[in-house]
């Protein structure tokens, strides 16, 4: 791998990455779909992981039913994120302003808000986490745990999130080559470690439950996983040179991106379903209680693997979410923008970890709301990626006056649609604030909110297919219109966030 000197990427000194929502060069584009996996690999290894199998019990499945959920909802979900990363190979932009394409250039803003508020909201839950699982560690150790330990344990995490955030795409891909390795290998360690509290007999009584609380893990799986991530996924696939294989972008991403998860569900479902001591104890402090059953020499390791995944998926968070928040409207450099987002998600951690003791209701609630309206732009954004056949018009996608216009109503308008009806389609009853939604569970004949479709989370596999199917059916004589149009002449003015 080599920048526009010649010289080796890794040799190049770091420094703030100048790039905003502008267009990457040619002389700056570098290396190959494959050192995609490091970056995905790195952002997705997270104890955490282990975490959803309990998770997935919870919603009254067996051991063979979150099995299968959870690998048809991590798989399918990080492949949608791998070929939304196409678009950034093919665009050499950010994900949420090649989104323009459809939208129109002010049009785009109002998916953009909710990119942004997706990404800050888990850059701030896997910042808390990190500080939980922190307080936890050092608890056991007898080294404290209480108020002032959580305190100085955010400030440490919120510091290497935030510096990561701003410097900016060099920092992040070298950060998380490092972490892959080492998480990768002290992950391996613990479950040898914990291997022993796996009791089969235990695990396989776990009663069946029904189509509907399958479907609703398999959702909840989508939108913790790959879903979560959609929004950002051409971030940094937009760096690869222009005649990059577009099947490796996917494979390279989904691959990268899946393998660790799935393996930790596996181990994760096992340790849950062995004991429901355990299995409750997650759903208070997820990260935490996995040190409950470890030897007292291996929890400082522990707390290294812990804190450097939760980091891993912040990082790529925080630098999403500012770019995101540029897309939106905001006009300043990049940096600025991370810099207010790491503002807002230390904001948000001292609420998570100070203030509330509902951490799973609440993250459910959060997940499934947005993961609504992100389902739906994802369904747009492919289906208008499918109908492309041409790279998209770099400059165009900076003009208001140009081929993807300024507002496109039509888009709007169905991704407004669909996220209605998808939020009619599901339930949190565990967060008090989210009580209105399920409004058409009833006259569907569904039941209604405390019938047995209600925790099945149907909108969200609504909203993605109303997006994705809307589109095709409505916006083929857009695109064809867009791309008859003559190349445009380059950029003369500075775009903004750049």
């Amino acid at each position: 791998m080599t920048d526009s000197s010649g010289r080796g990427s890794g040799s190049r000194q770091l420094q703030v990455e100048t790039h905003g929502l502008d267009v990457i060069g040619d002389a700056e584009r570098k290396g190959t779909p494959r050192t995609l996996f490091w970056p995905w690999f790195g952002a997705n290894v997270s104890i955490l992981g282990l975490s959803y199998g309990s998770f997935a019990l919870g919603f009254g499945i067996s051991f063979w039913q979150a099995l299968a959920a959870g690998v048809i909802g991590i798989v399918f979900s990080f492949l949608l994120c791998g070929f939304v990363a196409v678009a950034g190979k093919r665009g050499s932009a950010p994900t949420m302003v090649l989104s323009r394409a459809a939208y129109g250039v002010r049009g785009n803003r109002l998916p953009s808000v909710v990119s942004w508020m997706l990404t800050v909201g888990w850059e701030t839950v896997l910042t808390a986490l990190a500080t939980m699982a922190t307080a936890t560690v050092l608890d056991r150790l007898g080294w404290g745990g209480g108020t002032a330990t959580k305190v100085v344990a955010l400030i440490v995490v919120g510091a290497l999130v935030v510096v990561g955030g701003v410097m900016g795409f060099d920092l992040i891909m070298r950060l998380q080559t490092v972490i892959t390795v080492v998480t990768g290998v002290l992950t391996v360690v613990y479950i040898a470690l914990v291997a022993d509290h796996i009791h089969w007999s235990a695990v396989s009584a776990v009663p069946a439950g029904s189509a509907q609380e399958f479907i609703g893990a398999l959702v909840f799986m989508m939108t913790g996983f790959g879903l979560g991530w959609v929004n950002a996924s051409a971030d940094y696939s937009r760096y690869l040179p222009r005649d990059s294989s577009g099947r490796g972008v996917v494979g390279w991403t989904a691959f990268g991106a899946s393998v660790a998860p799935l393996l930790l569900l596996v181990f994760g479902l096992l340790l849950a379903g062995s004991s429901t001591t355990l299995n409750t104890a997650i759903a208070a402090d997820p990260i935490g209680a996995l040190t409950t059953i470890l030897p007292t020499w291996f929890l400082i390791p522990f707390a290294a693997v812990a804190v450097l995944g939760l980091v891993g998926g912040a990082v790529l968070d925080i630098y999403s979410s500012g770019l995101a928040l540029l897309a939106a409207g905001l006009r300043v450099p990049r940096y600025l923008a991370a810099l207010l987002d790491g503002v807002l998600m230390i904001a948000g951690s001292i609420y998570i970890v100070f203030l509330t003791d509902d951490f799973l209701g609440q993250f459910i609630g959060f997940l499934t709301t947005l993961g609504v309206p992100v389902a739906a732009w994802c369904g747009l954004m492919l289906a208008d990626l499918a109908l492309r056949r041409r790279d998209y018009d770099e400059a165009d996608l900076f003009r208001t006056r140009g081929r993807y216009g300024d507002v496109e109503p039509l888009p709007l308008l169905l991704t407004l649609a669909a996220t209605a009806i998808g939020w009619g389609l599901v339930t949190n009853t565990a967060a008090g604030w989210l009580e209105w939604q399920g409004y058409l569970l009833g006259p569907l004949g569904l039941g209604g909110k405390d019938g047995s479709w209600a925790y099945a989370n149907l909108g969200v596999l609504a909203a993605l297919a109303l997006g994705f199917l809307g589109t095709l059916a409505l916006g083929r004589g857009r695109v064809r219109t867009q791309e008859a149009r003559p190349p445009s002449r380059p950029l003369d003015v500075e775009v903004p966030g750049a």
